[in-house]
């Protein structure tokens, strides 16, 4: 049986390097999460510059004999005047 090791001067060396790309990692997550939120919000910023605007038309008829005037009453009050 052989005895593998490792020195300990290149398990540290290691161990250093990994510790700086996990902490560069953190750095780009914590980059890419206020990203993320910072498009999401220029989303929400731009969509709510337009208003949306829905228009209904009623078409009515009326007639009148003569020179009458013709009213035409959607359930409300008329007023003839005084």
């Amino acid at each position: 049986m052989e005895n593998n090791s490792v020195p300990y001067i290149a398990h540290e060396s290691a161990m250093a390097r990994l510790e700086r790309i996990i902490k560069r990692l953190w750095i780009v997550i914590i980059i890419l999460i206020v990203l993320l939120a910072g498009t999401n919000a220029a989303w929400i910023w731009y969509e709510t510059q337009w208003e949306d605007v829905t228009e209904t038309v009623v078409t009515q008829s009326a007639y009148s004999d003569g020179e009458g005037t013709a009213l035409v009453n959607n359930g409300g009050d008329l007023n003839y005047g005084k």
